[in-house]
């Protein structure tokens, strides 16, 4: 078994079509963490959560007009459930992560999973890249995730997916670092193995800057959006994995997500929502909506790039 039925987010239903056709995109949960943090444990928790908090997201979207104002409804979103995985356990983790991923990824369809740590990027990165050569990344996230460590953890995502050349990095982002780390050089590192880094103080004074540079570095390459809940300000995001003082606001992020309408993305997920450590379900409902972010900018990516989806049934170029 792959995935394990849990409760759907509104609208959505357990399968891989709709009455009205094939999905365009699918929901994934991936309740997973390494589990290997000496106090702060329980992103494994974050699927459940952030479902629990859709419940507050409604469906259309007051400051949008056309076919994407009820995004979920124009992509025919399904919800597949969690992957049926085991917290902690790497090698069994892993593969049933790709292999969930590669089951939506193989209809031609979009992927929209919720983590999980920092971690389960990795296994989807394996599976999305199969199908999209030429994969770049844009990560938003107060840490690199590209550290000069051995293994398989939250800080060694990008480092293992650009040894098993599964992204291309001269064409990749990193994007937001900042506030401590561990180790010295992390920034050097990862700018070594050719990823574009932008500092949270580099981007904040300027991101219409940085905004215009990755649309002409991207232009039709295969999009991975990655978002690691961290890149808010623990004053709306307090329940993440490691927080660091002085990021985004929640409306500095949703314009974020909106200025990327437009790109080619093939794949998306949300990480690091750690319930207990959250108050209220804030950070919960923050990334949901982060999800219906998502869930806009795969409806434009549709009209973008409706060539991409003509073998889907129903889609026409608008």
């Amino acid at each position: 078994m792959i995935f394990q039925p849990t409760i759907c987010l509104s609208g959505a239903s357990l399968s891989t079509s709709s009455p009205d056709g094939p999905a365009l995109a699918s929901v994934i949960g991936i309740p997973f963490d390494c589990g290997t943090h000496k106090f702060r444990v329980g992103a494994r928790q974050g699927p459940d959560s952030i479902r629990e908090q859709s419940k507050l997201i409604r469906s259309y979207d007051i400051s949008k007009l056309g076919p994407t104002e009820n995004p979920s409804r124009f992509l025919r979103l399904t919800d597949l459930g969690n992957v049926a995985c085991v917290p902690g356990d790497v090698n069994q983790a892993f593969p049933l992560i790709e292999q969930a991923v590669d089951y939506v990824q193989r209809t031609g369809a979009m992927t929209i999973a919720m983590g999980g740590d920092g971690a389960v990027t990795l296994p989807q990165l394996r599976a999305v890249a199969r199908h999209h050569p030429g994969l770049v990344v844009i990560h938003f996230d107060a840490h690199t995730d590209t550290y000069d460590f051995k293994g398989y953890n939250t800080a060694t995502t990008f480092t293992r997916a650009v040894e098993e050349q599964l992204i291309d990095p001269k064409n990749s982002f990193h994007i937001g670092a900042r506030g401590t780390t561990g180790v010295p050089g992390v920034i050097a590192f990862g700018r070594s193995l050719g990823f574009n880094i932008v500092p949270f103080e580099d981007y904040q004074p300027r991101p219409a800057h940085w905004l215009k540079m990755l649309r002409e570095k991207l232009g039709r390459k295969p999009v991975y959006l990655c978002f690691d809940m961290d890149i808010f300000d623990p004053s709306c995001a307090p329940g993440v994995c490691t927080p660091e003082w002085g990021g985004l606001t929640a409306l500095e992020g949703i314009r974020l997500l909106r200025s990327l309408a437009g790109l080619n993305f093939v794949a998306f997920d949300v990480n690091t929502v750690s319930p207990p450590h959250d108050i209220a379900g804030t950070t919960a409902f923050l990334a949901a909506t982060v999800m219906q972010e998502f869930c806009g900018l795969a409806a434009e990516t549709v009209l973008a790039f409706p060539e991409r989806f003509s073998h889907l049934r129903g889609v026409r170029s608008h």
